[in-house]
Parts: structure tokens; C-alpha cells; sequence
């Protein structure tokens, strides 16, 4: 009866269909992963349905981590910093080969630079962290690693770094020595008052001194040389002296799992499935997922969805203690709601918030268009999305007649700005105007009336057009930096007569050893936010650094100079500019709008003026009909007589016709030349 009830079902045309059916488990070996695939049974090659990828977990993952098992006192928090190309990356890979943090192959080749810009251009953007699990004389120690960026214009990122640690690798390349990124990095930790440890690297090269290195180390930052520990990175001589050096002389972090939970969020992403995902430093307290968590910047509650470690990937775990540093995901939705530098606490237990972040002082500010004003909306996302990830970038709605609505964008220095475009193209397909980069300017205002409109007797000016004139401002004022260059001493000459043609005046110049100088020099930061970095290099071989810190605002005899054209003058295309500068500068934009603009069947002329003074001209012919092709011979006073009705219908012309400056021309004048 049962039998025959089963084979009855199993001819009904429904289960007949689905018995064609045959199921396969595939497995792809690259990268661990199985999926699962339905396949018709006359089918040779084309899948039915495929199930989702399911990840293989290693034995590493399988292990649940029990993060109780380490005390705030077997916990150490450190950073990497350096120069750039001094090897910090490569140091990262090696401390995460020897932990068992990655598998030791030959593919590891800065491994926490993840970002394809870094990839492209080779250098560190963003800060990345890593936890190992490193055994130190029978005892288990945490060790949660931070990788820093090295140039200038990322700065930011190595101070917020600074604040979850308590010491810091200080590496310095055998074959370079101490070089400007170098110096302003230390004062960063030493102001911070973490243990500094010198790491000497690249002790492999052919031309490496690390004892003219452990000599400069010592003469510059005043540390023992017997403290310097010479490394090679590359063939990972040595390292193992680095981490027992991080066990036994960076201090573990004051930090208790008695208190209430305190965190501290010092980076943040976007993920577009998870939402905001943050990197936190555990002050005090403990966390564990599905706790209510409040914001204290917003005082919004929020679930704990999950978090964990970085190991660099992110390794989920149950709970997150004191003194740890690891990653949270809460459902925040809104990219305004992961402020860097928030305190995060227990619903239940409120806290005083953390003191957080000096906020990033905005060095050059650009304008910022989307191609077409229907990508406005789309561009406007990305940006929000992009900030959140980079916080120093300063954003201010902006709107011109010839580009249409955008932003203007403050940024650390011109890298900055590249590397922010780039991001824009790269990760989420954005294409932008970006226009000629300028910094902030300050007027100091006499005009009482004005004073009481703008709050305050002083006011900054980010963009030309809103620069005041003379008959209301008592003086100007032009942002001031603090340079340091570091060559060796055969170039002094040229790179003394370079600072002098750029307005600056020298400080202080100190030789480190018997061939490296240390010059520092104040400068107008206008001087050297285009092409002084590019100059100095050329001039001095490649061999000489620069670094800079801001030094406030000095009086300036500034000005504001406008372009005209046929006499009218185009607000996008008005600059400021020192009086001294301001006869080469005209000149060049007249000269790049020439060939920018097309001809008309009247003459443009375009000018650089300062108020009512013309100071460059350049003229655009006109297209011009040959009046005289019917006259052969004749008499002289019948072409004169065309050549004057001709002459005429011309400046007529000129009185009614408007020209229209295209968007190309935009483009070409106001963005920066690339080198």
C-alpha cells in the first residue's frame, strides 16, 4: 500500500521536475570559498541557480578567541611612523608574518596598504590596524598594530593614530637617515608622551651607515644610540628584536574592565550592506554584541550588531575589553552619524565623553563641480561617504555661474587633494571639475558696518570672489608655514636662493652630521602649495625633504586681481595674489585663456586688471570675410570704403555680442597645470 502510494507522488509532474535536478558542492582553492550548484540533468554547462558564496574558515578563524584571556597589562597599542618609502609598510608585513597573522608568501608586498590609489602610487593613505598574537616568554600578549602614513599631507592620520597608543616605532632608513617627515613625526609622539623606540632599517642596502644614522638620531632627538635596533624589513633580519622590544618597553594602557565601558572612535568607514563600520579603542569597561551603545556626540542608542578584531581582515569576536582596539558595527545608516573622535558608552552607564580630536586645519581649499548638473545629487553622496573615511577634509556648499552648484574643499596640502580625486573616480566613478587650488586668506575689517554684519572685526576668505576691498579693510593678512628642509649641505646655495625667490626668511640652519643641513625657513604658504616641492627636488637630485606646520597669519599686500573680457569681468576667474606676483600671474592666464577661448566674428580682448589698472592684455582676432576678393584693380578709395563699412558692422557687432566662456575653457585656465 505504502509502495504504491510513494510511486504514485513520485509520477506526479511537480517531483518528476525536481528529481531532474542534480546538486553539486564546488570548491574554488584560490581563495577558499565552496558554493553549491543545481544543475538540469540534461544540461551540460549552464547552472540552474547557484547559491550564495560561502566562506571556508581556516584554522586560525575557527578558533574562537577568548579576548578575557588578555588584561589591560598583557595588551600593547603601538604605531609605525617614518618618512615616506623609509619601510613601514614592509615592517608591517614582516611583524604580521612572524605573529601568523597572514601566511609568509612571496605576494606579501604591503599588505595593510589596501586602497588601489596606494597601490597605484606606491605610498601610504590611510591608516590601517592590525591585533597580534604574540608569545613572549611562555606569556600570550596582544599587540594591536597601527600602520601610518607618511607624507605631510596626511598628518592627520598619524595624530589620530598617536592618541590610541601608548608607544611608537620610529623607523629611519639606513641609507637616507633622518629626513623632515622624520623630525615632524617624532615631536608628534614626543608631545604625546609615548615611548619612542628607533628602529634603524634597510641594513641590507649596499650603501646603508646605520652608525652615521645611530649618530643623527642621537644628535637630533636626543635617544641613546644604544636604543636604535638595526633591522632589515625586506629579509626580516632582526625583527623578532622589535617585538620583544614593544613587549618590554612600550608601557600597557591604563585601562580597567571594572569601569563602565568607554570607547573611543578614532576611524570609520562605509560599508554599503553593514552601514557605518568604526574602529574603536576601548578606554575602560567591556562590550559585547547586542548591547545598547549611545553616541555621546548625537545621543543617539544603537544595537552592537557585531565586532571584533583586525587581523588585518575583521576576525568577529563576542566581546571587546579594556584596553583593546578593535571594530564595531551598530547600525548607524547615516554617514553624519560616525563622527571620528566620539565617545561611545553603555545606555545604562552614561560617561564624561573623551576630549577626541583637534580638528584638521584646512592648508589649500578647491572648488569642486560635478561634469553635468544632473550628477550633482550622486557626486553629493559620494563626497559624504568619502569624508567619513577621511575626515580632515572640510566641505562648504558653493555655487558659480559658470560650473553650477558644488562644494569648496578644504584639504591638508595638494597630495591630499589628488589622492581625494582620485578616491572620487576610483571607488565610486565620480568625474569632477576641480579648480585651481588657493589657501585661506584673512581680511581685518575697518568698516563698523561690516563688522556688525560678520560677527567679528576679522573675517577669512576661502574664495576670491567675496575678497573685500581696500576702502573697508585696515590690512590683510596671508597664512604663514614653518618649513624644514634637510639636504645634504653640497646643495645649500640652491636651495637658499629657491626660498628667497619665494618670500621666505630663514629661522635657524643646524648640520646634523658632516654632510646633511637642516634649514628651517618661514614661508607664505601660497609660495609653496603649487610647485615648490617639485623644484626642490629637482634641484637638489632627488635628495632633499620638506615638511611644514602652520605658523599663523602675517600682514600682506595682497590683492585681488580679475580677468575681463571685453571689458566685462568673469567672477570664476578672479584670483589673489601678492603685488608682486600679480604682473607673471595675469600674464600666464591671459595667455592659457587665448588658446582656451574660440573666436568669434568680433575681437575679445582679455585682460588681467587690479581694479581699474590694466597690467596684461592678450587679444583674440576675429573671423574676418575678404571684402576686397571682388575689386581686381580699380581705384584705392573703393576698398578703403568696404575695409571702414566693414570695420564698422565689426564694432557694432562688438557692442551687442556676449561671449560665452565654455566649460573646457573653465577647466584649462583654473585647474593646475600637471607637471
Amino acid at each position: 500500500m505504502s509502495f504504491s502510494l510513494v510511486k504514485r507522488w513520485c509520477e506526479t509532474p511537480i517531483l518528476r521536475r525536481v528529481l531532474q535536478f542534480k546538486m553539486y558542492r564546488r570548491k574554488i582553492q584560490s581563495c577558499n570559498m565552496t558554493y553549491t550548484l543545481l544543475r538540469h540533468r540534461w544540461m551540460k554547462r549552464l547552472p540552474v541557480f547557484t547559491s550564495s558564496f560561502k566562506m571556508i574558515s581556516t584554522q586560525t578563524d575557527k578558533e574562537t578567541i577568548d579576548l578575557s584571556k588578555f588584561p589591560a597589562d598583557r595588551i600593547r597599542n603601538f604605531c609605525i611612523i617614518a618618512h615616506i618609502d623609509h619601510g613601514k609598510s614592509t615592517l608591517a608585513d614582516r611583524l604580521l608574518e612572524m605573529t601568523g597573522a597572514i601566511a609568509k608568501t612571496e605576494k606579501n608586498k604591503q599588505v595593510l596598504d589596501k586602497l588601489q590609489v596606494e597601490r597605484e602610487r606606491g605610498i601610504t593613505v590611510k591608516a590601517q590596524t592590525a591585533s597580534l598574537f604574540y608569545s613572549h616568554r611562555g606569556e600570550q600578549y596582544l599587540l594591536n598594530l597601527i600602520d601610518t602614513p607618511g607624507h605631510v599631507d596626511f598628518s592627520y592620520e598619524v595624530s589620530r593614530s598617536i592618541s590610541a597608543c601608548q608607544g611608537v616605532l620610529l623607523i629611519v632608513d639606513a641609507n637616507q637617515g633622518v629626513q623632515a617627515q622624520t623630525v615632524a613625526n617624532f615631536y608628534l609622539a614626543f608631545e604625546a608622551q609615548l615611548e619612542i623606540i628607533p628602529v634603524i632599517n634597510k641594513i641590507d642596502l649596499k650603501n646603508a651607515d646605520p652608525d652615521r644614522v645611530e649618530s643623527q638620531i642621537e644628535k637630533v632627538f636626543d635617544i641613546p644610540r644604544e636604543e636604535c635596533i638595526r633591522i632589515s624589513a625586506k629579509l626580516g633580519t632582526n625583527v623578532e628584536k622589535v617585538l620583544q622590544a614593544v613587549v618590554n618597553r612600550i608601557p600597557p594602557p591604563v585601562a580597567s574592565t571594572d569601569d563602565p565601558f568607554k570607547a573611543l572612535v578614532f576611524d570609520s568607514n562605509f560599508d554599503h550592506y553593514r552601514g557605518v563600520v568604526a574602529n574603536i579603542a576601548v578606554f575602560g569597561g567591556r562590550v559585547r554584541k547586542g548591547d545598547r551603545i549611545v553616541s555621546a556626540h548625537l545621543g543617539k542608542t544603537y544595537e552592537v550588531n557585531e565586532l571584533g578584531l583586525l587581523r588585518p581582515d575583521e576576525h568577529p569576536t563576542q566581546k571587546l575589553f579594556a584596553g583593546q582596539v578593535g571594530y564595531i558595527i551598530a547600525g548607524m545608516k547615516d554617514v553624519k552619524e560616525a563622527q571620528i573622535g566620539d565617545t561611545l558608552y553603555l545606555q545604562e552607564q552614561p560617561v564624561e565623553a573623551l576630549p577626541g580630536f583637534k580638528p584638521a586645519k584646512a592648508m589649500v581649499f578647491a572648488g569642486m563641480y560635478p561634469m553635468d548638473q544632473s550628477e550633482y545629487p550622486g557626486l553629493r553622496s559620494a563626497i559624504e561617504r568619502l569624508t567619513l573615511n577621511d575626515s580632515s577634509v572640510t566641505v562648504q556648499r558653493d555655487s558659480s555661474l559658470a560650473l553650477g552648484a558644488g562644494w569648496r574643499l578644504g584639504f591638508l596640502g595638494l597630495l591630499h587633494m589628488e589622492v581625494f580625486n582620485q578616491r572620487l573616480e576610483q571607488e565610486y566613478n565620480a568625474s569632477v571639475i576641480v579648480t585651481a587650488p588657493t589657501v585661506p586668506y584673512k581680511a581685518v575689517l575697518s568698516s563698523a558696518k561690516l563688522i556688525k554684519e560678520h560677527g567679528s572685526e576679522e573675517i577669512t576668505i576661502v574664495n576670491p570672489a567675496q575678497f573685500p576691498n581696500r576702502s573697508v579693510v585696515s590690512e590683510y593678512l596671508e597664512p604663514m608655514v614653518l618649513g624644514t628642509i634637510l639636504a645634504p649641505d653640497s646643495y645649500t646655495g640652491k636651495i637658499m636662493s629657491l626660498c628667497l625667490n619665494r618670500r621666505a626668511v630663514q629661522k635657524n640652519m643646524v648640520y646634523i652630521d658632516d654632510q646633511r643641513v637642516m634649514m628651517k625657513y618661514l614661508f607664505p604658504l601660497n609660495e609653496i602649495v603649487l610647485d615648490f616641492y617639485d623644484l626642490l627636488k629637482s634641484l637638489s637630485s632627488g635628495y632633499a625633504s620638506f615638511d611644514y606646520e602652520n605658523a599663523g597669519y602675517q600682514a600682506a599686500d595682497l590683492i585681488k586681481m580679475d580677468i575681463l573680457l571685453n571689458g566685462r569681468p568673469v567672477e570664476e576667474l578672479a584670483t589673489i595674489v601678492h603685488r608682486d606676483r600679480a604682473y607673471s600671474t595675469g600674464k600666464a592666464m591671459c595667455e592659457r585663456l587665448k588658446d582656451s577661448i574660440p573666436r568669434q566674428m568680433f575681437e575679445i580682448a582679455v585682460q588681467a586688471a587690479i581694479g581699474s589698472k590694466i597690467i596684461a592684455r592678450e587679444t583674440i582676432k576675429a573671423y574676418r570675410k575678404n571684402v576686397l576678393a571682388k575689386c581686381y584693380g580699380g581705384d584705392i578709395t573703393r576698398k578703403m570704403k568696404l575695409l571702414k563699412k566693414q570695420a564698422e558692422g565689426k564694432k557694432k557687432m562688438r557692442l551687442i555680442g556676449s561671449v560665452e566662456v565654455p566649460k573646457d575653457a573653465f577647466i584649462n585656465v583654473l585647474k593646475r597645470k600637471d607637471k
